[in-house]
């Protein structure tokens, strides 16, 4: 359940700059900053709920966000980044052409499928999202 709400909200993240930044016509680098910035706060605030909701305080439950989900969404921002930036045209197609939402649903595939094993690793070795899963009832 934490990699789930890791990967939803840094994909959650992930849209919300690629479309802010492709509707306000922005160039590459402020979309794709908009972007990383973005799945980092949806990342942590959806591991920081459920930390929320096990009867952890606010400093400790983002405490156990940082730890638990820097390295996983990293690596999503890198895949996902790297895959819009290469795919022709995706960073320059606007929200209605179906180039730009291709581009991005593969590129979070992309994104997810280079973070699991990273997840995997982490949590076989009581890091990651290992930490979250000690703190749920």
């Amino acid at each position: 359940m934490a990699t789930r709400h890791c990967l939803t909200g840094c994909a959650i993240g992930e849209i919300v700059g690629m479309v802010v930044g492709t509707a306000a016509s922005w160039s590459n680098g402020p979309t794709v900053v908009l972007s990383i910035a973005l799945a980092f706060v949806f990342g942590y605030a959806l591991t920081m709920s459920g930390m929320l909701r096990a009867g952890l305080d606010l400093r400790r439950a983002a405490a156990v966000a940082l730890a638990a989900d820097t390295v996983s969404i990293a690596v999503m921002e890198v895949a996902d980044n790297l895959v819009m930036l290469v795919i022709p045209g995706a960073m320059n197609a606007g929200l209605g052409q179906w180039l730009f939402w291709v581009s991005l649903v593969i590129s979070l595939g992309v994104a997810f499928v280079a973070a699991l094993p990273v997840n995997r690793w982490m949590i076989s070795r009581g890091k990651g999202h290992a930490v979250v899963h000690a703190h749920h009832h």
